[in-house]
Order: structure tokens, then sequence, then C-alpha cells
């Protein structure tokens, strides 16, 4: 393993702790395409670190139905919840694309976290982050219609177009049956939506990149169906 790759690792940057010496009680990996990195209900306990490639994120009820919980880039790391509480796994991490990944042991996320007031306050406020993000998509759930719900989905994904004049844009554009998985519902009823979107000019598909004409217009009627049940 190269020596200081994990000074590389935003998480860890500015440390305030000398991290050496936990270089060779973690280790690195590549992963393919399709790859299961984590599986429900794994007993182990390691953090993974991205330094490169895409993952999704999948939820899977007793039903045996998955409901997408979002993907992560380079950068990013999950598995945090087990090694701080040390249960078994609550989700399935599947890659997108091929990658490589720094994987740090329970043992010694905690020694980081508990050595450095500066990641630990890093990882509070990760957390925190994620707890609201989570509990805004229930309250979408709980209270608005799949029409809503995928207004919604579609303005979290998006980022503003480039020279676009309040547009924004999903690149690559979503799959039907992804944006499905993300709000609990079947393809057929995201692809009837799709078409009414364009017919009234709220969307419109080019190369590379689906465009919210009126996010505007969405992010309001959002807001009202909201307000109308609560």
């Amino acid at each position: 393993m190269t020596t200081g790759r994990l000074t590389t690792i935003p998480f860890f940057k500015e440390p305030g702790i000398e991290l050496s010496v936990y270089e060779t009680r973690c280790h690195w990996r590549r992963f393919d395409e399709n790859e299961v990195l984590v599986d429900y209900d794994d007993v182990s306990t390691d953090v993974y670190f991205l330094a490169s490639g895409e993952v999704r994120i999948l939820n899977r009820s007793q039903s045996g139905k998955e409901v997408i919980l979002g993907e992560m880039r380079g950068g990013a790391f999950f598995g945090e919840l087990a090694a701080l509480d040390g249960i078994g796994r609550s989700a399935n991490v599947t890659a997108l694309t091929r990658g490589e990944v720094c994987v740090v042991p329970a043992p010694v996320f905690r020694q980081i976290i508990f050595a450095s007031e500066a990641i630990a306050d890093r990882l509070f406020r990760l957390l925190a982050k994620r707890v609201r993000e989570l509990n805004t998509r229930l309250m979408e759930h709980a209270l608005l219609d799949l029409r809503h719900r995928l207004y919604a989905e579609l303005l979290r994904l998006s980022v503003p177009r480039a020279g676009g004049d309040g547009e924004r844009v999903v690149t690559p554009p979503p799959y039907h049956h992804v944006l499905a998985a993300r709000i609990g519902c079947r393809r057929e009823q995201v692809t009837r939506e799709f078409t009414v979107m364009a017919a009234d000019g709220l969307i419109d598909r080019t190369r590379g990149a689906l465009v919210i004409r009126r996010p505007d217009l969405l992010e309001a009627r959002v807001a009202e169906a909201l307000r109308e049940d609560s």
C-alpha cells in the first residue's frame, strides 16, 4: 500500500492528528461494476471510503421490494453506522461503475474519531445532514401523492443548468424504473407522469440530460401540496 493515502481522503483532511500510524491497518481495493460491496444483514463493520467510482444504496422491505436511498461518488463514504453500533448492515451497496475504496476497520475508524475533534465534528454534521434528508423523504412519502413525490425527487436530483435562465438539469437522464424505486411506485406510473409533464412544457429530454424547464413551478406545487396535507 502507498504510504500516506489516508490523507487523500476528504473526510480525513486536516485531522489534527498523525494518520500514518493507521495506514497499515487499512487497505485499499478496486471493485467492478455491479459488484456488491455491502449487503443486507452483513455482520461486517468496516467503513468504506470511495476514492473513485459510483455506488447505489438500496433498502429492502420484508416483502422484498427495494427502495433506492441514493447514490455516492468519490469522496463519500458508507458503512459508518455498523462501525458505530455494531449492528448488521441495514442496506445494500452495489457498484454502478468500476472504482476503488479504502476499507477502514471499525476499531480504527472509532479511534480516529475519538482522537480528532475536527473529524468528530465532521461526522456529527454529516450524520445530522443525513437524518434531516431522511426526515424530508419520510414526510414526502407520508403526505405527497405520486406526482408530487416525483416533482420533489427530480428537484433533488437536479442542478442549475448553465445559461438556462432558472432551468435545472438531471445528468444523465434518470431511467424510469430507477425513479420508481426512489419514490416507491411502478415504472409505468413514472412514464405516465413524464408524458404529462412533457406535454405541459415542464420537462424536456435533450442529449444526455433531462431539462426541468420550470423548477420554480414544481417547487411551488410541492410546497402547496405539503401545506394542504399539514
